[in-house]
């Protein structure tokens, strides 16, 4: 586990904190570096865990889990933030289920070209993440009526937006702190 500040081990944590690493607990048993580098904090590690599972892994959200991922991973892209890509992309890519298709999505990203890759409702998403990620100032009602027009609801708008908004902040956390995924179990669905 490496950032530039201290993390605490579980051997390290009092009461507070090995209740707050317990929530934080990923399906394979362990505290990934992202959310132990507030261990120092185990009340932002709580705040931290809440949001991030609300963003992306809660049950009401009808997006599909893969854009979802994608637009994590686009945002990441566009932050130059390595540790959320290497997740959020791994997760997406098994989501996909079709590694051709991921290949050629994962290449326009790359080349920040997402309209070489997808169309409709899931380029509009990824050119709303690409304007309220570099030019948020610049947001006007038109962004979010393009959404609506390529066919998706209040909702789905809300969870997109929730979904850049959190990667802006986890992004500049994560590089801000120097947190690596040395030691991680990257990706959710990754075999532990």
């Amino acid at each position: 586990m490496t950032a530039w500040i201290r993390m605490l081990s579980d051997e390290e944590a009092d009461d507070d904190l090995r209740e707050a690493l317990a929530l934080a607990r990923t399906p394979h048993g362990t505290v990934d570096n992202v959310m132990r580098v507030h261990s120092l904090r185990p009340n932002t590690l709580r705040g931290h865990v809440v949001l991030y599972r609300a963003t992306l892994h809660d049950d009401a959200n009808t997006l599909p889990m893969w854009i979802q991922e994608c637009i994590a991973s686009w945002v990441s892209i566009l932050n130059d933030c390595p540790y959320a890509l290497a997740n959020h992309w791994a997760n997406a890519r098994h989501l996909i289920g079709d590694d051709a298709r991921a290949d050629r999505i994962e290449a326009a990203l790359a080349a920040r070209r997402p309209e070489d890759a997808l169309e409709g409702r899931d380029l509009a998403l990824m050119r709303y993440a690409e304007k309220l990620t570099l030019r948020p100032g610049d947001m006007e009602r038109a962004d979010v009526d393009a959404l609506f027009a390529a066919g998706l609801d209040d909702g789905e708008v809300l969870e997109a937006n929730q979904i850049v908004g959190y990667f802006n902040y986890v992004n500049r956390c994560l590089n801000g702190l120097g947190v690596t995924t040395e030691g991680d179990v990257v990706g959710y669905y990754a075999q532990s």
